[in-house]
């Protein structure tokens, strides 16, 4: 999450004239820079960052913009830079845990043109698809999706069906994917690297448009999703040799207070045995809402151990964003 940078991609990877059928050039306007500032006391200050730059894609005429949450969460001051070099101020109207996907609005008048959403349904594997960042043309990657599938993340986050491309674009975090009429699919999450069928593949992974669509009118009412929030516990696990490790937690979040610890092996949630970061994240949404109590069996040491770890609103040990 760099500021822009005087390279391009390589011709070859960049998408040429005669194999799209949409006006590139406009796809690529409505791809801005956003630069966020983070105190350095805010709870995810030592893990992201107190800087972060990446992209963001304005979905409305007034210059809503949509991005992936983490590079907005805790921000003190967004300053939105358009194509044509122009800069606003932003406000992180919204993140939403459960896709991963944030809302930024410009204060004051950004002069870019909405871009168009589309289900990324359709896509398959096998398809082209191209990677807008900020920067222009230089930075226009045509790839092709690798795989769709579930995806699990050690910070308590799972998609049903993430998108994962290839080859992987260096500038990713909350970069376009455009499908092949120009319209937005996919936000940019993470740089990937993965064994598909014996070779080793490097890509990103996508959040698809389509998990805003049921929840883009309470984030923009009211900055969260509708109904209540999942549990949280701030612990962090890793899938390890067949065994679900906690690789760390959250100082102050419940599974500190409760007495988990880095090294722990856990082994059960209700009593329900869990072999994968997916069957636990859904075990222990599955207890219920924030605030409700999860029973845990971890190994520590050779010992079994029975801990309850009553969860919490993720948003309750965030900085809140103030209205510049």
């Amino acid at each position: 999450m760099s500021e822009p940078s005087d390279w391009s991609l390589p011709k070859r990877l960049q998408p040429q004239a005669g194999e799209i059928a949409f006006d590139l050039d406009a796809a690529l306007a409505a791809i801005v820079t956003l630069k966020a500032e983070i105190p350095d006391d805010a709870f995810t200050a030592p893990i992201l960052g107190s800087e972060r730059v990446g992209n963001g894609v304005v979905i409305r005429d007034d210059g809503l913009t949509l991005t992936v949450g983490y590079l907005i969460t805790e921000a003190e001051t967004i300053w939105i830079t358009a194509h044509d070099g122009s800069v606003v101020a932003g406000h992180a109207l919204a993140y939403d845990f459960a896709s991963g996907l944030g809302l930024v609005l410009p204060i004051g008048r950004l002069p870019t043109r909405a871009i168009a959403r589309a289900t990324a349904e359709p896509s398959d594997v096998g398809d082209t698809v191209i990677v807008a960042a900020r920067g222009g043309r230089q930075h226009a990657l045509k790839a092709r999706v690798f795989a769709k599938r579930v995806f699990a993340g050690y910070w308590e986050y799972v998609l049903d069906e993430a998108l994962f491309t290839t080859p992987a674009h260096p500038e990713w975090s909350g970069a376009a994917l455009l499908d092949l009429a120009g319209r937005v699919i996919g936000i940019g999450s993470l740089f990937v690297e993965e064994d598909v069928d014996g070779t080793s593949v490097q890509g990103n992974m996508f959040v698809p448009v389509d998990l805003l669509e049921p929840i883009l009118e309470s984030l923009l009412a009211t900055g969260r999703a509708p109904g209540p929030p999942r549990g949280w516990l701030g612990m962090y696990t890793a899938e390890r040799e067949g065994q679900l490790v906690v690789d760390g937690v959250a100082e102050t979040g419940p599974a500190a207070r409760a007495g988990v610890r880095p090294g722990d092996v856990v082994a059960k949630v209700a009593g329900e045995r869990v072999g994968s970061l997916i069957e636990l994240f859904r075990c222990i949404w599955r207890e219920g809402p924030a605030g409700t109590t999860v029973p845990l069996t971890v190994s520590r040491g050779g010992r079994t151990l029975h801990l309850d770890v009553r969860s919490a609103d993720r948003n309750d040990y965030l900085r809140k964003p103030r209205l510049q």
